[in-house]
């Protein structure tokens, strides 16, 4: 699984950097993003993602490298999701996504998420 990984955010990597009409055009993105998760008040860990995106329309994929600590140990691994989102009216939006992330010492961890957006 991480050669294929590693491979996926070698390509996205290049044709972000290398397709000059694409990036003129907005689709290729970085999203560098810190989630850090708790259990009352005690820390499970964080994550230091460095994605590499691309949307076309409402639908976005991205993918990149992760660096995880699960309070004790630190290591690099592979993170990325995928998802949409979209406007239902003036005042309102939703979104989905699922992602995955997968470092050596642990399972493939995935999650689905879904929300919206309501301006007051």
């Amino acid at each position: 699984m991480k050669p294929l990984l590693i491979a996926a955010s070698v390509a996205a990597t290049a044709l972000a950097l290398g397709a000059p009409s694409a990036k003129a055009e907005g689709n290729f993105y970085a999203n560098p993003e810190f989630v850090s998760g708790f259990s009352g008040s005690t820390s499970t860990g964080s994550s230091l993602d460095l994605h590499v995106g691309y949307e076309q329309g409402p639908f976005f994929i991205q993918l990149g490298p992760a660096l995880t600590n699960n309070t004790t140990d630190t290591e690099w691994g592979w993170t990325g999701k995928a998802g949409a989102a979209g406007q239902v009216d003036e005042n309102t939006s939703v979104y989905a996504e699922v992602g995955a992330g997968k470092f050596s010492d642990v399972d493939m961890s995935t999650y689905v998420k879904m929300g919206g957006k309501l301006k007051l």
